[in-house]
């Protein structure tokens, strides 16, 4: 396999995740985003078809599995792993605090020892499935300030002490439960710990490298949706006696608009590569993709709703729901800005 060639097991997994998000999730995309929930049934099929990055909500549960798998001791995985990558049980990733959010090495959730047990008290904000899942992935400060201080717990939803926050009004990602994750006096088991203390935020860090590269493919897979959706209406919809199709401005964008996902596409999938083979440079390759990915992306999406003039504004044509979602895709897993810190500090050394 030479390039960015996708092997015949490869190319079966996107013919089948390709199947599964026409049959199974764009229809019902428009009646989860005005229910403003998920279906569980339905991430459940999307686990038992063996492909966990078709959607940012299932694709952040997955960095919580990889965590867990990679490392938690053998007694963790068996209890936990089973029922996490059939998503039996959902899993949230819980990192980001009201005051600390890129700085997570600020983070100040605490958790003390107590006997066979820890206490934890913190407030966790913007946790996808906050008050939907059923076990949250949390890193609380056990130790000194800063990122050496920082230890990974699971907690079971329905611990005493373990509350949410109202469900966020969102400008997008309206079908995906977000709230605050917050613990008062909340007792974990210590066999709940995930590693050594003070190796949390060395997990997270970690875990962040494939987060981004899982939000550059749920950017690149919406994107790739708006572009579709405005070719085909470009070629349908006439002004002036011809379609707009015909028009050299109409393809000037869509040939741009290819051209970015196409250079997206390459950057992410040398950085999947890389990240792959432990090459040393595979974080910077991560922030470099994470970073011109959710980009163009955004920007190809907002172009679709250019193309649809008036009609991309209305809620029927979805690609105003697009832009919406896509937009956070820059926000999240590490603000744009600071995949550029990462990638100047990885220059500079």
């Amino acid at each position: 396999m030479s390039g960015y060639q996708l092997s015949e097991d490869q190319v079966m997994i996107v013919d089948a995740a390709r199947a599964f998000a026409d049959e199974a999730l764009k229809p019902n995309a428009a009646r989860w985003e005005e229910e403003k929930t998920l279906d569980k049934a339905t991430l459940k099929e999307m686990a038992a078809l063996g492909c966990v990055s078709t959607a940012a909500f299932v694709s952040i549960h997955n960095m919580s599995a990889w965590m867990v798998d990679s490392f938690g001791d053998e007694a963790q995985r068996r209890k936990w792993l089973p029922k996490i990558t059939s998503m039996e049980l959902i899993t949230s990733y819980c990192l980001t605090e009201p005051g600390a959010g890129s700085d997570a090495g600020g983070l100040r959730t605490s958790a003390k020892r107590d006997g066979d047990s820890y206490i934890l008290n913190g407030t966790k904000t913007f946790i996808s499935g906050g008050g939907f899942s059923d076990l949250y992935l949390v890193m609380a400060r056990t130790g000194e300030p800063g990122a050496k201080g920082v230890s990974t717990f699971l907690i079971e939803n329905g611990t005493p002490g373990l509350s949410f926050g109202k469900n966020e009004k969102k400008m997008g990602w309206q079908a995906q439960p977000t709230a605050q994750v917050i613990m008062e006096e909340c007792r974990v088991p210590a066999e709940n710990r995930i590693g050594p203390e003070g190796e949390g935020f060395k997990y997270a860090m970690k875990g962040l490298d494939g987060g981004r590269l899982n939000i550059s493919a749920c950017s690149l897979g919406g994107a790739s949706e708006a572009l579709d959706r405005s070719i085909a209406y470009a070629k349908d919809r006439k002004q002036f006696g011809k379609a707009i199709a015909d028009f050299q401005a109409t393809q000037f964008k869509l040939a741009d608009m290819a051209i970015e996902l196409e250079a997206g596409r390459a950057l992410l999938y040398e950085a999947a590569r890389r990240l792959d083979a432990k090459d040393a440079d595979a974080t910077k390759y991560c922030a470099m993709a994470k970073r011109y990915v959710t980009d163009a992306c955004f920007k190809v999406a907002n172009d679709a709703l250019q193309i649809h003039g008036g009609y991309g504004y209305l809620s029927e044509y979805e690609i105003e729901r697009m832009v919406r979602d896509l937009r956070v895709h820059q926000i999240l897993e590490g603000t744009n800005e600071i995949m550029r810190v990462i990638v100047a500090r990885e220059l500079l050394k």
